[in-house]
C-alpha cells in the first residue's frame, strides 16, 4: 500500500445538506444533486456522440508512454562501487568488499524522492564495472561475493519494496558492457545479460522504465562486444509490455543528446530510428535534441542531469550541488520544453540520500510549488476563433478546465487560430504553459503569446513545439487580454491545457528560462 504523506481530506457529499434536516430531506436534497449529475453526463455524451471525430496525426504514443510523460521528473541514483573509489568508470577488477555502505536506507531515497514532488527512481543496478546490486545467480561480481550484509544484502530489493510502499515508479539501469563478466566478448554474453533482465523482472519488478546505456569502451584491452538490442527489448517486452524503454533510439525514449539537462527549444517527440543504433550508431545529435519532424515513431526525449560535477557520490563535492537557482533553469530547459527530467541524485557511502542533495532537492520543490500553484488562466472566460464543428464536446472551455483529459480542437483544413483570455480586471504574470492533446499526435511547429496593451495586441513570447507540455517564461506582463495565437502546424492544433502563472524569479537564474540550443 502506498504511504499516505499528505492528508488530502476524504469528500464527503453529506455537508451539502445542514444537520438540522431531517433525513428524508436530505435524501431528497442528494438525489436532486445526482439527477444533475446525470442531466450533464447525458448532455456530455450527446454532444461527444455528435462531434466529428478528430482524426490521429502522425506517429502516436502508446499508453506507457503517456503514463511516462506524464510522470515528468524523477530520481536517477547512480550507486555501486565507484561510490566508495571516488571513480566515474570503475575497471571491473574492484574487491567486491569494496562496496560496503554502512546504513543503507532505501526508503529514505523514496521519501526524499516523494518530499521532492519526484515520481519515480531509478537505481544503476549494474554499471560497466560489472557488480550487480542484486545477487545474480549470472555472475559472481555481486553483492553476494561482498561482505556487505555478510552476502546477503540486495539493494534492487530495498528499493523496489521502497518504492512500492512510498506509491512511486521503480525503475532499472543495466549497463551491457560489463568489464568484469568472463563472457563479455563472446556471443554467449547477450545470453547472459538478457537472463540478467529476466532474473530482475521476475523479482523486483513492476519496472516503469528500462534504462539501457550504449558505451563499450574503446582502446586497448577493451573486448569488442556487438549488442543483441532486438534481444533485450524483446525480453523487456515479453516481460512487462508497459515498461518504456529508454536508449538513444528508444523505442520508449530517447537521450536527448547531451547530460547538460536541457532539450531542443524545438522538440518533437518523434523521430526516424530506422538504420540507427544505441551507443555510436545513435543518431546525430541534433535529432536527438530536437527529435524529427514527422519522424516515423514516437520516441519522446528524457533529459538526464546530475545534481553534483559527476554521477556517483563522492565528498569532494559536497560544495559543488547544483543551486535551486540552477535546478530551475533545468526544470524549463526540460519539462518546459517537452522532455523528462532524470535527476541523479548519487547515494552516499552511508547508502543515504545527502544532506547536501536533499537540502537542494526540497529548494526546488518548494520553488516548483509556489511558481506552479495558481493557474491564473482559470479565471479568464476562453474563446477561440476557430472551434470544431461549434461543438462543446471541442469548446475553449476545456483549455482552462484542469483536465488534461479534455481538449479544443480546430476544424480539418484549419492549421491558424488565436485563442484569446478575457480576464473580468487585468491579471499580472510572467509564464505561459501549454499542452497539446498528444495521444492524438503532436501538430503545432509554432506559435506567439500576446498580450492587449493600449489597445492593442502586442508580441510578449513565441514558441515553436509544444508536445506533452512548453513553458514559456518572459518579463512580467500586466494584461486583462492574453491571447495564444497559433501560426503553423501539421493538422488541426488539438490543445488540452493553457495556464499563465506569476512564477518565483531566483537570483542568478537566466529570467528568460531559455538555457541551451
Amino acid at each position: 500500500m502506498a504511504k499516505k504523506l499528505i492528508g488530502a481530506g476524504e469528500n464527503d457529499i453529506g455537508f451539502l445538506a445542514p444537520a438540522y434536516l431531517h433525513l428524508d430531506y436530505k435524501r431528497l436534497f442528494m438525489r436532486k444533486i445526482l439527477w444533475m449529475g446525470i442531466v450533464a453526463l447525458c448532455v456530455t455524451s450527446a454532444a461527444t456522440l455528435s462531434a466529428q471525430p478528430l482524426k490521429p496525426y502522425g506517429a502516436l504514443p502508446t499508453a506507457a508512454q503517456l503514463r511516462w510523460q506524464d510522470m515528468e521528473t524523477y530520481m536517477f541514483v547512480h550507486f555501486g562501487p565507484n561510490t566508495f573509489t571516488d571513480k566515474e568508470w570503475g575497471s571491473g577488477t574492484e574487491n567486491p568488499d569494496v562496496f560496503n555502505p554502512t546504513d543503507l536506507d532505501c526508503r529514505q531515497w523514496a521519501r526524499t524522492a516523494v518530499l521532492a514532488g519526484m515520481k519515480g527512481i531509478v537505481i544503476t543496478a549494474k554499471h560497466h564495472d560489472g557488480f550487480c546490486l542484486w545477487p545474480s545467480r549470472y555472475s559472481t561480481h555481486t553483492v553476494a561475493q561482498s561482505s556487505w550484509e555478510g552476502g546477503h544484502g540486495d539493494v534492487l530489493r530495498a528499493l523496489s519494496e521502497a518504492c512500492r510502499e512510498y506509491g512511486i515508479g521503480f525503475g532499472v539501469y543495466l549497463s551491457p558492457w560489463d568489464r568484469n563478466h568472463p563472457a563479455y566478448g563472446t556471443a554467449a554474453y547477450n545470453g547472459v545479460f538478457a537472463d540478467m533482465l529476466k532474473e530482475i523482472y521476475a523479482r523486483y519488478g513492476p519496472v516503469f522504465e528500462q534504462w539501457f546505456d550504449g558505451a563499450k569502451g574503446t582502446g586497448p584491452g577493451v573486448k569488442p562486444q556487438q549488442y543483441d538490442w532486438k534481444l533485450y527489448d524483446g525480453t523487456v517486452d515479453s516481460l512487462q509490455p508497459g515498461c518504456v524503454i529508454f536508449s538513444d533510439v528508444g523505442p520508449g525514449a530517447r537521450w536527448v543528446g547531451n547530460e547538460k539537462g536541457y532539450a531542443g527549444k524545438t522538440n518533437w517527440c518523434t523521430l526516424n530510428t530506422k538504420g540507427f543504433t544505441p551507443g555510436k550508431g545513435a543518431p546525430p545529435q541534433r535529432s536527438l535534441n530536437h527529435g524529427d519532424e514527422g519522424g516515423a515513431s514516437w520516441v519522446p526525449a528524457e533529459s538526464d542531469v546530475s545534481i553534483r560535477p559527476g554521477w556517483f557520490y563522492s565528498p569532494q563535492t559536497n560544495d559543488k550541488v547544483k543551486t535551486v537557482a540552477e535546478l530551475a533553469e533545468i526544470y524549463y530547459a526540460t519539462v518546459g520544453r517537452n522532455a523528462n527530467l532524470i535527476l541523479n541524485v548519487p547515494a552516499d557511502r552511508r547508502g543515504h540520500i545527502s544532506p547536501e542533495d536533499s537540502v537542494a532537492l526540497m529548494g526546488f520543490r518548494k520553488w516548483r510549488s509556489e511558481s506552479f500553484h495558481d493557474n491564473l488562466a482559470v479565471y479568464s472566460h476562453c474563446t477561440a476563433s476557430d472551434t470544431r464543428g461549434n461543438n462543446p464536446f471541442f469548446a475553449a472551455a476545456n483549455l482552462t478546465d484542469g483536465n488534461p483529459a479534455t481538449y479544443w480542437a480546430a476544424d480539418d483544413g484549419t492549421t491558424t487560430v488565436t485563442l484569446t483570455l478575457t480576464f473580468a480586471k487585468p491579471v499580472t504574470f510572467n509564464n505561459l504553459v501549454i499542452r497539446e492533446f498528444i495521444r492524438l499526435g503532436q501538430r503545432v511547429k509554432a506559435f506567439d503569446l500576446e498580450a492587449l496593451r493600449d489597445g492593442k495586441y502586442v508580441r510578449v513570447a513565441s514558441g515553436t513545439t509544444i508536445g506533452h507540455k512548453r513553458i514559456l517564461c518572459f518579463g512580467e506582463v500586466t494584461s486583462d487580454h492574453v491571447r495564444v495565437h497559433i501560426t503553423a502546424s501539421l493538422a488541426p492544433p488539438a490543445i488540452a491545457e493553457i495556464g499563465l502563472y506569476k512564477a518565483v524569479v531566483l537570483k542568478g537564474m537566466n529570467p528568460d528560462g531559455e538555457t541551451g540550443d
